[in-house]
C-alpha cells in the first residue's frame, strides 16, 4: 500500500511537471493565452505576498505590476531549475525588499495630509480569519488579534521575516522555501525557528495584556499541562504559540 501511494505520488509530481513545462514553452512562445493564465494563477497571491513586506495598498500594487514585467522579460532565460512557482515568488520577494528599502530612504520622510484608506479586507489576516457566524464582539476580537499579529510580523528582522511569511502565511512546504530563497532546508527551518521566536518575543507584552478577554490564553486544562503555552490558530490550522 505504501508503494502504491508513493508511485501514485511520483505519477501526480510528474504529471505537474509535465504540465508545466508545457506552460512554460507556450510563455517562451509568447502566448497571449499563457500569459492570461499566469496572471490568473499568480497575481492575487503575489500582490498579497508583496502587500505583507511593504504594507501599502499603492506601492504593492506597482511592486506586483514590476513584479510581472519581470517575469514577462525573463521568461526566456527561465530554464527550470526551479519550479515556476518558486522562481516567481523569488522574484516578487526581491522586488518588495528593494521596495520597502526605497520607502525607508524616500517615502517614509513624508507626511501625507490625506485621510488613511481603508485597508482592503483581501488583503486583511484577520477578516480571512473571522468567522462570520461569529458575535459582533468575537469578529471585533479576532480582527484586532490579527491586527496586532500582522503588526508584530513587521517587526520580525530580516531574513526570518521572510521565512515566516513564505510558511506561516502562504503555506509553502520547506523545500519551496528553499527554492524561493536559494537556501539550505537546515537554514530555512533556522531561520523559521527564529522569526517564531522573534515574533513570540514582540507579541508577549500584547498577549499579558489582553490575552484573557480576547481568547489567546489555552484552555483551562491545556494552561495547566503547559501554563506557558498560549495559542492562537492561523488560517491554515496552525497554532501560533506566544511564551510571555
Amino acid at each position: 500500500m505504501a508503494g502504491a501511494t508513493t508511485l501514485s505520488d511520483l505519477a501526480s509530481a510528474l504529471g505537474v511537471r509535465s504540465q508545466e513545462s508545457a506552460v512554460i514553452a507556450e510563455l517562451k512562445a509568447g502566448s497571449e493565452e499563457a500569459y492570461v493564465w499566469l496572471i490568473g494563477e499568480f497575481h492575487q497571491p503575489i500582490y498579497s505576498l508583496v502587500y505583507r513586506i511593504v504594507n501599502d495598498a499603492s506601492d504593492a500594487a506597482d511592486t506586483t505590476q514590476e513584479v510581472f514585467l519581470k517575469v514577462f522579460r525573463g521568461i526566456k532565460h527561465f530554464h527550470g531549475q526551479s519550479s515556476l512557482k518558486t522562481w516567481i515568488y523569488r522574484i516578487a520577494l526581491h522586488e518588495a525588499a528593494n521596495r520597502r528599502r526605497w520607502w525607508f530612504r524616500h517615502k517614509a520622510q513624508e507626511t501625507s495630509i490625506e485621510p488613511a484608506e481603508a485597508e482592503s479586507s483581501e488583503l486583511s489576516l484577520g477578516d480571512r480569519l473571522v468567522d462570520r457566524g461569529e458575535s459582533p464582539f468575537d469578529n471585533f476580537a479576532h480582527a484586532e488579534v490579527h491586527a496586532a499579529v500582522e503588526k508584530a510580523l513587521h517587526q520580525v528582522p530580516e531574513p526570518f521575516q521572510s521565512a515566516l511569511i513564505l510558511r506561516d502565511l502562504e503555506e509553502m512546504s520547506y523545500e519551496e522555501i528553499a527554492e524561493v530563497l536559494q537556501i539550505s532546508l537546515g537554514t530555512v527551518k533556522s531561520r523559521i525557528t527564529r522569526g517564531r521566536q522573534a515574533l513570540r518575543k514582540i507579541l508577549a507584552g500584547y498577549v499579558r495584556e489582553v490575552g484573557d478577554e480576547m481568547g489567546l490564553l489555552a484552555p483551562k486544562e491545556q494552561r495547566e499541562a503547559r501554563p506557558d503555552r498560549i495559542a492562537h490558530r492561523s488560517r491554515g490550522g496552525r497554532e501560533a504559540e506566544v511564551t510571555p
